[in-house]
């Protein structure tokens, strides 16, 4: 095997083009359109099966700093690899809006799309749909969208690309080998339990088959 290549960071190019895109959203979509900056968030990669991305609110804690929170925005690399760069950028807009709407608007209940989350997602310039096409519903409790030709997020990222941005790097391709490391398996006493995961933020507890739990971030019911 040939040695690798100098060259920048590989986590640095992989995460900075998603920051350049946020503020860049922020600057010439948000604050344009709805009237202030998006608020910080630590923008994260995830693999979590069949879906684009989510939200979720205080998801991470400064180590050092018990008073410092912040939300977190996720993208799914498994998808990436058939969706054009302003495909990928349109998920991180659509999440972008429900943290924007977690500090300046009224968040429906238990991450539910609401009335004030589709129209703010049509005046930046994405049409809310739970099809993904024209005519489906504009709020629901799963929810995706489609790109408005000539609206604010269409103009906006037409121009980012022709800067030369480009998302860089993605996963799902085909041959990649199994994960190898990871974490010790759970303790014994966990071992006859059923995992329960958050259907939003996919956090992870174990308990009894009939118990009923409810995710302490999200506020939604955990899925065994």
């Amino acid at each position: 095997m040939a040695e690798p290549s100098p060259q920048a960071s590989i986590t640095v190019t992989a995460y900075q083009a998603f920051e350049q895109a946020y503020q860049w959203l922020s600057t010439y979509v948000f604050v344009d359109v709805l009237g202030h900056p998006l608020p910080p968030c630590l923008i994260t990669l995830q693999r979590r099966r069949d879906t684009y991305g989510y939200f979720c609110r205080d998801r991470f804690a400064h180590r050092y700093d018990g008073r410092a929170r912040t939300d977190e925005i996720a993208l799914n690399p498994d998808l990436f690899p058939h969706r054009s760069d302003k495909a990928i950028l349109s998920t991180l807009a659509h999440e972008a809006v429900h943290g924007y709407q977690r500090w300046y608007g009224k968040p429906g209940r238990r991450g539910y799309h609401n009335k004030e989350w589709a129209l703010m997602m049509e005046m930046i310039g994405l049409m809310p749909s739970h099809t993904g096409q024209p005519g489906g519903r504009k709020t629901g409790e799963q929810m995706t969208h489609y790109i408005i030709p000539g609206g604010a997020f269409d103009d906006a990222i037409t121009a980012l690309v022709a800067t030369g941005f480009r998302v860089p790097w993605q996963s799902g391709l085909p041959g990649a080998l199994p994960g190898h490391g990871g974490d010790a398996p759970p303790p014994a006493r966990l071992r006859d339990k059923t995992t329960f995961t958050c259907p939003q933020c996919t956090q992870k507890a174990w308990a009894k088959p009939t118990a009923q739990l409810v995710c302490g971030v999200c506020r939604l019911r955990m899925r065994a």
